[in-house]
């Protein structure tokens, strides 16, 4: 039983060692993945001087730059919420018995309701009706209570408005401003904090120049837009009644210019008159001669 025993002893501390010897292999073998880089992966280089590496990554660093930033993450614009953003005009036609007072009681209304008169044109002409138009300025919000202020100024003959969305187009917009923004930034920090050739600078400062002016440029439209939506504009005609209308001269006074004619007629033949005393008088005396010769000529009756 000892002999069994002695023999069995040997054999555990045995195994026991191989046991211990495997895990550490496990073990280092997990260390050593650990530490070495993902399959696919490239190690780094070795360091090499900031002015090469300036020099030869300037340009192509900007470029890359401007794909990143210019590329705006997807589902950006389309899942923005567009705003409200209407952009209404309007015309009306009024007809009024003084164009004076019209044009008064207009920029009355337009002044009421916190808005401006623009551009403002009359005509007077001879033979045309008086008429004036004017370019209002009202703020959108109000844009319903101008429409409905011209009936009480006069007879409303037309009155039409539109309506813009210009919504999706400010959200483009907004989406390529910031897009810029973030293509500035990285730009201006290639300049700060890289030295490279002259050309490659120049490029970098060629390209931050064109991001500033798309900007600016961008940045005006969305201004423009603001301000378009923010204002309505209401073109008002108020033009005074005809009184009698020739069917060839629209606008002229029939009754007036037959009183004009008959002063011109009758001024014409007094004329005319004048004129031709000029002959009547020289034949009057002519004839008034012959008689008097012929009477002294005849003899006398016994």
């Amino acid at each position: 039983m000892n002999a069994l025993n002695q023999r069995r002893l040997p054999l555990a501390v045995f195994s026991f060692l191989l046991l211990g010897a495997s895990l550490a292999a496990c073990a280092n073998e997990r260390g050593a993945t650990a530490e070495s880089p993902p399959t696919g992966e490239v190690a780094m280089a070795p360091a090499v001087a900031p002015e090469m590496a300036s020099a030869r990554g300037f340009a192509v660093e900007s470029k890359v730059a401007a794909d990143q930033v210019q590329q705006p993450p997807r589902g950006q614009v389309s899942d923005a919420v567009v705003p409200s953003m209407i952009i209404r005009n309007g015309n009306v036609s009024i007809q009024v018995d003084s164009m004076e007072l019209a044009v008064t009681a207009v920029r009355a209304l337009a002044s009421r309701l916190g808005g401006y008169v623009g551009n403002v044109s009359t005509s007077t002409g001879e033979y045309a009706v008086r008429s004036a138009t004017l370019e209002l300025k009202i703020p959108s919000a109000r844009f319903d209570e101008a429409l409905s202020g011209m009936a009480p100024i006069g007879k409303v003959e037309q009155s039409n408005s539109t309506a813009e969305d210009v919504g999706e187009e400010f959200v483009d917009l907004t989406a390529r401003v910031s897009n810029s923004r973030r293509l500035e930034e990285r730009l201006i920090t290639l300049l700060a904090t890289r030295t490279g050739k002259l050309e490659d600078v120049l490029a970098v400062e060629r390209e931050l120049a064109r991001v500033r002016e798309e900007i600016e440029r961008v940045e005006g439209r969305m201004r423009f837009l603001k301000s378009r939506v923010s204002m309505s504009t209401l073109s008002v005609t108020v033009h005074e009644k005809a009184p009698i209308v020739s069917p060839d001269n629209p606008g002229q006074n029939v009754i007036a210019d037959a009183f004009r004619n008959m002063w011109r007629n009758f001024v014409t033949f007094i004329a005319m008159i004048i004129s031709s005393l000029g002959v009547i008088i020289p034949i009057v005396a002519l004839l008034t001669l012959l008689g008097w010769w012929w009477r002294r000529g005849r003899p006398k009756a016994s």
